[in-house]
């Protein structure tokens, strides 16, 4: 039995796949701050858990104060709205928004060594990701 469920259940499979292709459609992965350059595009999805992330880094060499005032202003205008803790305090460089049926978040790190990275991530169990 246990075989079985491992073959058939375990994993990602093609809901995974079309949660990916929708946050991958997401315009905040397209949109930088001034002097960001894209460095590499990625898209996976955790077997285990099955959350899906879907990002971009970019070569930054710009602050993260700079940084987190451009993601505020774009991911407000395009629908996302800041994410909050149980207590309602905001976390930084953290946006919610109803993608592909659920509850996704768009976090923004760095820049570590000079990589900017704005990653998605969501699963169909509705996880709180920041």
């Amino acid at each position: 039995m246990p075989a079985l469920y491992f073959l058939s259940v375990y994993g990602c499979g093609e809901d995974e796949d079309r949660l990916a292709e929708v946050m991958a459609g997401a315009a905040m992965l397209d949109t930088a701050p001034e002097g960001a350059a894209p460095e590499d595009r990625y898209r996976d999805c955790d077997d285990d858990d099955r959350f899906v992330a879907v990002g971009t880094q970019y070569r930054y060499g710009g602050s993260l104060k700079n940084a987190l005032a451009h993601y505020r202003e774009a991911a407000g205008a395009d629908g996302w709205r800041p994410s909050t803790t149980a207590e309602g305090e905001t976390v930084s460089g953290c946006f919610t928004k109803s993608l592909g049926g659920t509850t996704a978040y768009l976090g923004i790190e760095g820049p570590d060594d000079g990589l900017l990275q704005v990653e998605i991530v969501a699963d169909r169990a509705g996880s709180q990701w920041c």
